[in-house]
């Protein structure tokens, strides 16, 4: 048998999570403590009170010719009252519980989502989608049956042993002596057990989450598996997968379901045992023993010894879910993507050649800069973008771009053409601040981008990407995704712009048409079009179009670019292409090879110089 490191509690996160339950809920914790040891306590005094049941009321019933049977009427009554108030409590303190859970692990998914958004873009190329997904649900569930169930039953449980045990020395020292010597033998068992299992726990949780997140890699590239056959392979690894989350399963509970029964029959063995020595004693006069008592100390150790095999499988669950909210906690703990920047972005109106701030939407636009004397300067929002020397690497040791220096003034259209990995993309994303550069200098309008706050720079720069990301909702949701405010005509306004309005009118609801599965039920180029009209109402200074028509056929193409077109009109866009005849009219190109610019000039230019743009667009050579 594998050779297994023994997972304990880990208290810090454990305590981390009680925090959370205790922020908002002191008040009714209150009252599930209170409830919790009302059930124990009429537990235990149900208990005690089968000995007074047995010996004052139903023993001397026995061999009387004409009993009565009003005071033990009154005696079970009692019981039963007894009984009844730790039903009520126990149903109180569940119901309570209920609420301080959910709302807590509420809170929880709150504040990962809220930290999600936060989060730099690195993070989400570094993890698996599903694997992120997974510590939303299967971690969370975890949690949630820790905080709604464990930490309350152990609760219970102790204090129930504390109490039974101080209720069986004052009942029975002898007995008591007995249950000791069972406990011990018990509490091996359960921790040979648990130290053989509880360390898989954790790694079951990983294991659900390279599943989730390799069944959502197969979900999205399900065209792609079964274009490639790659039916049978997909299998093989899905299979390699489940086997690995069933094996941690297995071993995680091979042992643990072992606890309950084997602690079962411990405790029936110790029942008799004890049934016998009870027995003895009274029958030698030992210890002022009497039938009621020796039924009262049996259902004690009922009472004693089945908590500790609650012990046992509400730690395993106790471990499982701390497994789980550690990776929640590692998400939450990650660093937020980092903002220095203190220029933001202002509406302005212009009186006497001077800009002035407003709240009011007025179409125009300026860089807001507080310099260090206390000044404020209005800086235009022109969208001229310049590099000066810029070096990237994704990994620190790699370089992916060496010694970058160009320029897009107001208005001028700048297109990148290269080989796959020439480092294209990877511009655009430095200009967003995506990822920051490791040496160089990048200047908007003037101001070092460092300086400007990552959403204000963000909200000046439109982006229509190859891969169009649509969300569910209407259509005229996704058209406003950038701008929720904006009005029915300006949105109608952008659509035409984009050349969607045509197809979108001709839709059963129009702009109330449903879209869902990343808008599944729209074709390649309406999906782009509506990524244009997005676009097109925001209204950027600077647009950035990464191969935004290469997925779509000629045709279609020539509407999308036609919206392209007017969307571009007076703004500085940066193109990324394959097709060369989408850049021939940009003021100028640039030709990266290995994340140098190795050929720069407008399309005649660089076809005189019949280089690697003059081979690409001959089709001597071609991109890769």
């Amino acid at each position: 048998m594998e050779k297994t490191k023994r997972q304990k509690i880990d208290f810090k996160v454990l305590g981390r999570v009680l925090k959370y339950l205790a922020k908002n809920y002191k008040l009714r914790l209150f009252f599930v403590i209170i409830s919790l040891l009302l059930s124990i306590a009429s537990s235990v005094y149900a208990n005690l009170y089968l000995q007074t049941l047995v010996d004052d009321y139903i023993i001397p019933l026995v061999g009387m010719e004409n009993p009565t049977y009003t005071l033990l009427l009154k005696a079970i009554t009692t019981m039963i009252t007894i009984y009844g108030v730790g039903v009520i409590a126990s149903f109180l303190s569940s119901r309570l519980m209920v609420k301080a859970s959910e709302g807590t692990l509420k809170e929880i998914r709150d504040e990962m989502f809220v930290k999600m958004q936060k989060l730099p873009i690195e993070y989400f190329d570094t993890h698996s989608h599903g694997d992120i997904m997974s510590r939303y649900t299967n971690d969370t569930d975890t949690l949630s049956q820790m905080i709604c169930q464990s930490i309350p039953e152990m609760f219970s449980v102790i204090t129930t042993i504390i109490v039974i045990f101080i209720a069986m020395i004052i009942t029975n020292i002898y007995l008591t002596l007995v249950v000791l010597v069972f406990l011990g033998i018990i509490l091996s068992v359960s921790k040979f057990m648990t130290s053989r299992s509880g360390n898989y726990f954790a790694k079951q949780q990983q294991a659900v989450g390279k599943l989730n997140g390799y069944i959502e890699e197969m979900i999205n590239g399900q065209k792609v598996v079964k274009v490639f056959c790659y039916e049978e392979r997909a299998k093989e690894r899905f299979n390699k997968l489940n086997e690995e989350l069933a094996e941690n399963v297995y071993n995680a509970n091979k042992f643990v379901n072992c606890i309950g029964p084997v602690n079962g029959n411990l405790g029936n063995t110790l029942y008799a045992v004890l049934a016998i020595v009870g027995g003895l004693l009274a029958i030698n006069g030992i210890g002022n023993v009497t039938v009621g008592m020796i039924v009262a100390f049996l259902q004690l150790s009922k009472t004693f010894i089945r908590p500790i095999n609650q012990i046992s499988r509400q730690l395993n669950s106790i471990v499982m879910a701390i497994a789980g909210a550690k990776r929640i906690f590692e998400l939450m703990d990650e660093a937020p993507e980092e903002d220095k920047g203190y220029v933001t972005l202002v509406n302005v109106t212009e009186e006497n050649g001077n800009l002035i701030e407003t709240k009011e939407r007025t179409g125009k636009w300026a860089w807001k800069y507080p310099h260090k004397d206390g000044n404020i300067e209005y800086i235009n929002l022109a969208g001229h973008i310049e590099f000066y020397n810029v070096d990237f690497s994704y990994d620190k040791e790699k370089k992916v771009l060496q010694d970058i220096s160009l320029y897009a003034k107001p208005g001028q259209k700048i297109a990148f053409v290269g080989a796959t990995g020439a480092g294209k993309t990877t511009i655009t994303n430095l200009i967003n601040r995506f990822y920051d550069i490791d040496e160089g200098k990048i200047i908007y309008d003037g101001i070092d981008i460092k300086k400007i706050k990552k959403d204000d720079l963000r909200l000046s720069i439109g982006m229509v990407l190859q891969d169009t990301n649509l969300f569910t909702g209407t259509i005229r949701d996704n058209i406003k995704y950038g701008r929720n405010e904006a009005t029915d005509e300006e949105v109608i306004e952008a659509a035409k712009l984009a050349n969607a309005d045509s197809f979108i009118t001709r839709l059963p609801n129009g702009y109330d048409t449903m879209l869902s599965g990343d808008g599944a039920n729209l074709s390649q180029g309406q999906r782009q079009l509506l990524a244009i009209a997005r676009c097109a109402l925001c209204n950027p200074p600077v647009m950035i179009l990464d191969e935004a028509t290469s997925s779509i056929d000629t045709r279609t193409e020539k509407i999308v670019q036609d919206g392209m077109d007017k969307l571009m009109e007076g703004r500085t866009v940066l193109v990324i292409a394959h097709r060369l005849s989408t850049v021939r009219n940009a003021k100028a190109i640039m030709v990266l090879d290995h994340g140098k610019i190795i050929e720069r000039g407008d399309h005649e230019d660089l076809i005189e110089q019949k280089g690697q743009y003059y081979r690409l667009y001959t089709g001597a050579f071609e991109l890769e």
